[in-house]
């Protein structure tokens, strides 16, 4: 039996299942990671990312300004959200994390370099190459980001709510964001 939401004020009970969310980081690619700088404001940055062992992967250059920050201050979190994926819009997790910044470390480059080409370059043998080779550079550091507490949204879940439709975990929503370039912006594609 469906239950009928009326209106937005109480978005609780809409969270992703925890099958739900295993897919949506299969099919996204990219997250936001957040952290705070040494005056307290937070900033965050898109990453592209591995979702390996319960916890988030993710890779820069040393020098970056979110290293010192997230060894200073691992409390951070991670935002994924369902747009552009096979699975429609209006999915995300919101995941506070804790962060550890690996310098140097063979044995997990050994496994995320492969995974996240795999993730990056799909179907594409010598991209992938070529990608590897760019990644594993002098100065990259890996960052692992540790889940702590989760903060999920299932929109389709919501919607279905407020039509006092039965659920099923493959409805969808269409995106709600632009696709189609104005006249006169035709993209070129590499």
């Amino acid at each position: 039996m469906s239950r009928k939401k009326t209106d937005y004020t109480d978005v609780s009970d809409v969270g992703i299942t925890d099958e739900k969310r295993e897919r949506l980081y299969e099919a996204q690619t990219e997250c936001v990671v957040n952290w705070t700088n040494r005056h307290g404001w937070p900033v965050g940055v898109m990453h592209r990312f591995v979702w390996h062992d319960n916890k988030f992967w993710v890779t820069c250059m040393g020098q970056r300004k979110r290293v010192p920050a997230l060894s200073a201050r691992p409390e951070s979190s991670v935002v994924v959200s369902s747009e552009g994926t096979w699975l429609g819009g209006d999915i995300t997790t919101t995941v506070k994390t804790l962060a550890v910044v690996h310098n140097d470390v063979e044995e997990i480059k050994k496994w995320f370099y492969p995974k996240l080409a795999s993730r990056l370059r799909a179907g594409d043998p010598e991209g992938q190459a070529e990608f590897l080779r760019r990644q594993d550079t002098p100065g990259r550091v890996i960052i692992e980001l540790i889940p702590q507490q989760w903060i999920t949204y299932d929109g389709p879940l919501l919607e279905s709510d407020l039509r006092g439709i039965p659920y099923n975990p493959r409805l969808a929503k269409h995106s709600r964001n632009i696709t189609k370039p104005p006249e006169g912006w035709e993209m070129e594609y590499l």
